[in-house]
């Protein structure tokens, strides 16, 4: 259907639809602007919350890295971090493909509009004027019409007055047949203007309006069209980032899927495990005989005696490598058997690729020298050798570094030390003691660090077990070492009343 001959009479009515359009095209505009919004800050949140739960780079996060469940959810946090990039994917099509797509044809679209309006405007005004025109011949040719008559009656009884001169009769013939012949010149004016006027009046309802109203017709469906295709447009872009996203959530699904409980259960075995053998069975005391027990409740108050009744292994000094409590024990000789083996190869292998680093800035800068070497005009092949020393000489210090460290984790008793050493360090300041405990069973202590107790033996505590299953304890000014923590019985209330009885 034909908004020119359908609607002919309705230019009013097309003009506000018309506008109508242009604002709803411009409301749907906001609406894309205003989702594109939204997608830019879920994904802004989505980066923040991938960002806030990302470990931290510190030695509990590394070791936290080893699980696999660990590893499974940082796997779904870069998921998360690349699905976040799909949604300013999305802002960023709806931006470039909606929005300003459609600020260009709305300008466009107005221009249009504006101009259409305008031929229908000027259209109608003609027409109008031309109706003017038009009503303004014929009230002309009524007038002298009835100017004519009155002439005409005039002269008529003028010629039956036997009274009037014949001049008289004669004028006023003369002045009704000038009134005649001027109604006719009317007649005739009102006659061609009113054809003219049909004419273009034909031509205004019928091929001028229609084709003014066609194209605001065309006009209107040509929005229409583009609304649609942004409409499609607006699904289209969600869709075309669906398969990036289920790549990502089939990322999130392969790393849930790479949990392993058996996996992690062993990482827990390989980050704890001592290397210790658990304790022998309780030796049987026969008190029908006449002997001394091994261990009296008085040790604590008579150290010397309980040094007698021990099992006789001196440990000597404990730490023969430090000469302050505080200080950083390099040697891990500190830690348990296995976990001192682990930490000592941790050692190696970061060694090992500083050195790797070290040797491929040797290796590019002897390249650079060869180049000089060839082309003196690019440089000066000696600038290179000093910066090639000081790698030669880092790299042998980091080698020799990762030879001290294997030799240390092949020898059981690195921190084996000499008579000298012992007299070395003897005003090693002694640690505080911050409780007693009670000795559940026997300890041999047979590896070094580590200090031989017998069940039922009184001590005292210097350092608390910090989670790796070891309490450190002292006998007496002389005597100290690692004991495992389950192996004994805190007494630090019963040590509090021992002082406040002194």
């Amino acid at each position: 259907m034909s908004w020119g001959t359908e609607l002919w009479d309705q230019f009013d009515n097309l003009e506000k639809h018309t506008q109508w359009g242009i604002e709803f095209t411009e409301k749907y505009a906001k609406f894309v602007k205003e989702r594109s919004e939204i997608e830019v800050n879920y994904a802004k949140q989505i980066r923040n919350l991938s960002k806030k739960y990302q470990p931290k780079k510190n030695s509990r996060e590394e070791e936290e890295s080893k699980y696999t469940f660990c590893q499974a959810f940082q796997q779904t946090l870069s998921e998360l971090n690349d699905y976040a990039g799909q949604h300013e994917l999305i802002s960023e099509n709806l931006t470039q493909l909606i929005i300003n797509e459609l600020s260009r044809f709305l300008q466009e679209l107005k221009s249009e509009r504006k101009s259409h309006f305008h031929d229908g405007r000027k259209a109608q005004q003609h027409i109008e004027t031309s109706w003017k025109q038009l009503e303004s011949c014929k009230k002309r040719f009524e007038r002298d019409c009835k100017e004519a008559d009155r002439a005409q009656q005039y002269f008529e009884k003028m010629d039956a007055d036997i009274n009037v001169t014949k001049a008289d009769v004669e004028k006023a013939r003369q002045q009704a047949q000038m009134r005649h012949q001027m109604a006719a010149d009317s007649k005739s004016e009102y006659s061609s203007y009113l054809q003219k006027f049909n004419q273009e009046q034909n031509d205004h309802y019928y091929t001028n309006i229609p084709n003014i109203f066609q194209k605001l017709q065309d006009m209107e469906e040509k929005r229409i069209e583009k609304l649609g295709e942004c409409m499609k447009t607006f699904a289209d872009v969600d869709r075309q980032v669906l398969p990036i996203v289920d790549k990502c959530l089939d990322g999130m699904t392969k790393a849930a899927e790479s949990v392993e409980p058996k996996t992690d259960s062993k990482q827990v075995v390989e980050s704890y495990k001592s290397g210790f053998e658990p304790p022998g069975d309780v030796e049987f005391e026969d008190y029908g005989l006449d002997m001394k027990r091994t261990v009296s409740e008085n040790s604590l108050s008579n150290p010397k005696e309980v040094k007698e009744k021990s099992t006789g292994k001196s440990k000597g000094k404990l730490w023969p490598f430090i000469k302050n409590k505080n200080k950083v024990r390099f040697d891990f000789s500190h830690l348990p058997p296995e976990q001192r083996r682990k930490k000592l190869q941790g050692k190696i292998d970061d060694l090992n690729k500083d050195i790797q680093k070290e040797m491929d800035k040797r290796d590019a800068l002897t390249k650079m020298k060869d180049v000089y070497v060839k082309n003196p005009q690019m440089g000066d092949p000696a600038s290179v050798d000093p910066r090639l020393a000081e790698i030669a000489e880092s790299i042998e210090k980091m080698q020799f570094e990762v030879q001290k460290f294997e030799v240390s984790s092949i020898n059981p008793n690195p921190t084996s030390s000499t008579p000298d050493d012992d007299d070395e360090f003897d005003d090693e300041e002694t640690l505080p003691t911050i409780g007693t405990c009670k000795a559940l069973y026997p300890f041999e202590g047979k590896n070094e660090g580590t200090i031989a107790i017998a069940e039922g033996e009184l001590l005292y505590v210097i350092e608390q077990d910090k989670g790796d299953g070891w309490t450190r304890i002292r006998r007496n000014e002389e005597e100290e070492g690692y004991v495992p923590t389950t192996y004994i019985e805190h007494k630090r209330k019963l040590f509090c009343r021992l002082i406040e009885r002194e």
